[in-house]
């Protein structure tokens, strides 16, 4: 059958409670909720394993099923609950399967009898027949029985009871009815004259749950329900409010104490709340949420084991991709995001503030390598800050622009995502950075430098090792972005430094040399006049890598050929980068790295007389 074109002809909408004085929108929740997990009962998942510091568990529904039955008493008889953990059971309002739950928890140190029946218009007339008089009689003679109970298995078997009733149907039942029902429960139940505690002492409080069982309405009808519910039962100070569906959030500030939900939200119905999002909602507030969730991985693990239901990618807090940014613009937001949380810590500011990150995913044992993940629709900006974290390398703007279309190429040429591990081997292979493996046509093997007037070596070595006569560490930004009429090392009209050095050329070592200003000056002018390789530095920038003694350099040049403006950075420039522990060879490095990049598959051809 097809939807309907108008469907008020089949479906009537839910008719608010009419509550102009509401006051939850104005709160502002500052601690967290009592926590109860119904994740051993609801749906029949098994989390016995879960290790996040529940004190109040729902186990089973014991009069359902033998299973049930005979895992309550296995949890009794091996000794399987804390000491200060209370063991919830639920029971229908039904004087058989009231019994039988007694027998299965009997003997446990602590628990909770969960008592419900339907309240609703809708129940009351179409399943059970009954009006409002006999509901409200079976609701309160079914909690005599569990009185009377719970005082005999308290004395005979050192039980402590507590006792939660739930109005079934609660959202859909007209509110000052629940309310009197309650307080019908209420009074039976405070009424008994003997302990329900093993120790003799007098239990003066008894928990509403008030659920949705059905989604029937928006959030914050269900909110006036709850507020109306807590302003309205006598003796609110001997009641805990409870709630169980995804609206708990606004009911706890319409006064509810009490969350009951299952970890991920499994469970047999739509409504179960997440515990998982309801608890890192609170933390994300700075609220402690009293549950450990250290370990998400665990968590997720356990619950897909014991449950066969997948954690959907997205899933609050949880799902694979939920700090994932694929998105550029979110990614170069992250990126910013992150700098500045590293410069405010440093100052001392230890407060979160992160772009799409309301926690820090190192809270719930998530690393940051999955914060940002690359595809054909990725930015610069996730892409620099995944070279950043992984190589430690802080790209300058245009070069970031160079190699996010390296990646995006490769991208569009595989369609598939670009793992960490994909995008930091492209950088190597593009670049030629980080071993042997990577090398290009053209690979530095050693070098000197000689001052031309006083012909002694300024600087002698070789890439591969490290020196510590030249220190990353001693220089303030000393280099300036070169212009036609003025060299990279300064301002002297004429040579002043001779560089000789060792290059491999498509496997051929060979010596090549050259006069300039300065060492890289110098490199350039014997790649021209050896090999005929003419380049010229347009943008040259670095940075410290490390600190200490072991602290390196890390050079970006930008090399133009002789055909393009110099002015115009939006045309033909080649990027290479350089590390080493030694200024000079970082810088000789990258201008080898960014001629490999201009060489591509061309023949070199050695200039005249070479």
């Amino acid at each position: 059958m097809p939807m309907l074109a108008d469907p008020s002809q089949r479906y009537l909408p839910f008719n608010p409670v009419p509550f102009p004085n509401r006051t939850w929108p104005d709160k502002v929740n500052k601690k967290a909720p009592i926590w109860l997990s119904t994740d051993l009962r609801d749906g029949n998942q098994s989390l016995a394993n879960l290790q996040m510091g529940f004190k109040e568990i729902e186990v089973s529904y014991p009069a359902a099923s033998d299973s049930d039955f005979a895992f309550c008493r296995d949890l009794q008889n091996n000794g399987e609950v804390p000491d200060d953990v209370w063991i919830q059971v639920l029971t229908p309002a039904r004087s058989d399967l009231i019994k039988r739950t007694f027998e299965a928890v009997a003997g446990l140190k602590h628990v909770i009898i969960h008592m419900y029946n339907a309240t609703s218009c809708l129940f009351r007339e179409v399943v059970f027949n009954n009006d409002r008089e006999e509901t409200i009689k079976l609701a309160s003679d079914h909690t005599r029985l569990v009185r009377e109970l719970a005082e005999q298995y308290a004395a005979s078997h050192g039980t402590s009871f507590r006792f939660e009733y739930s109005p079934e149907t609660f959202s859909q039942t007209e509110t000052p009815y629940a309310v009197e029902v309650c307080e019908a429960v209420k009074k039976t139940w405070l009424a008994g004259e003997k302990s329900v505690w093993a120790d003799g002492r007098k239990e003066e409080r008894i928990i509403f749950n008030l659920p949705a069982t059905v989604e029937v309405a928006t959030p914050n009808c269900f909110a006036d329900q709850v507020e109306i519910f807590c302003t309205t039962i006598s003796e609110r100070e001997k009641c805990i409010i409870s709630c169980a569906v995804a609206a708990a959030e606004l009911g706890i500030l319409a006064g509810a104490d009490r969350i009951e939900g299952t970890v991920l939200g499994n469970g047999e119905r739509t409504g179960n709340v997440d515990l998982v999002t309801l608890g890192l909602n609170c933390y994300s507030q700075g609220i402690p949420p009293n549950l450990d969730f250290s370990d998400m991985f665990s968590i997720i693990d356990t619950v897909t084991e014991c449950t066969g239901l997948p954690v959907h990618p997205r899933h609050p807090y949880a799902g694979e991709l939920v700090f994932t940014a694929f998105s550029g613009s979110h990614q170069d937001a992250i990126k910013k995001g992150f700098e500045a949380q590293t410069r405010r810590e440093k100052a001392g500011d230890k407060i979160w503030s992160m772009p799409y990150l309301p926690i820090d995913p190192a809270d719930v044992g998530c690393t940051y390598e999955a914060v940002i993940r690359v595809n054909s629709q990725s930015g610069k900006g996730g892409i620099a800050y995944i070279v950043k974290s992984a190589l430690a390398l802080d790209l300058p703007r245009r070069m970031q622009i160079a190699f996010y279309k390296v990646v995006q190429d490769r991208s569009e040429t595989t369609g598939k995502e670009m793992t960490s591990k994909d995008i930091t081997t492209a950088f190597r292979q593009t670049y030629h950075l980080g071993g042997s493996i990577y090398d290009g046509r053209l690979v530095l093997k050693s070098f000197v430098t000689v001052d031309i007037r006083s012909a002694t070596p300024s600087a002698v070595g070789s890439p591969d090792r490290s020196r510590s006569h030249s220190r990353v560490a001693s220089l303030v930004g000393s280099v300036v972005e070169p212009s036609p009429d003025r060299s990279l090392d300064g301002n002297l009209p004429s040579a002043s430094k001779r560089l000789t050095a060792k290059v491999l050329i498509d496997g051929t070592l060979r010596e090549i040399s050259g006069e300039g200003n300065g060492p890289l000056s110098s490199f350039l002018d014997a790649l021209q006049g050896d090999l005929g390789i003419a380049l010229s530095i347009r943008e040259y920038t670095e940075h410290a890598v490390g600190a200490g003694s072991d602290v390196k350099a890390a050079t970006y040049v930008e090399l133009i050929p002789p055909n393009v403006d110099a002015k115009d950075k939006t045309k033909g420039g080649f990027w290479g980068v350089g590390v080493d522990a030694d200024i000079t060879a970082s810088g000789l490095k990258a201008v080898i790295s960014a001629a490999n990049g201009y060489l591509g598959q061309s023949p070199i051809q050695a200039a005249e007389g070479a």
